[in-house]
């Protein structure tokens, strides 16, 4: 099981040619079998994070160098690592935005 997180640096960005790329790159995902979950995410400024370090949540905190949030995610089915960076290519390529592959690791998934 991999996540594909999409990566963006402004919001409501979203046109309706990537929105229906999305649409048909997500169809693929589950024609094909790679479909588990996906979806967009607010906009950061309505965000918290938790930090046991701290006593109050931070709101609105953007995380990363370059001022990068996570706007949407995949949760998808590969059989390997290279099938997984394919499929976050194509999907990278239909929402015009930088997707980033991470493989899950001591999760069960549950039928």
């Amino acid at each position: 099981m991999y996540l594909l997180s999409v990566l963006d640096s402004a919001t409501d960005t979203g046109t309706s040619d990537e929105m229906a790329a999305i649409l048909a790159f997500n169809e693929g995902l589950v024609r094909d079998g790679h479909w588990i979950f996906a979806g967009g995410l607010a906009e950061p400024d309505g965000a918290y994070v938790v930090d046991p370090q701290r006593a109050e949540p931070v709101a609105g905190l953007v995380l990363g160098s370059d001022s990068a949030y996570q706007s949407g995610l995949w949760l998808i089915r590969a059989d390997s690592d290279d099938e997984a960076r394919k499929l976050a290519e194509a999907g990278s390529r239909a929402c015009a935005r930088r997707v980033e592959v991470r493989r899950f690791s001591g999760v069960a998934e549950r039928e």
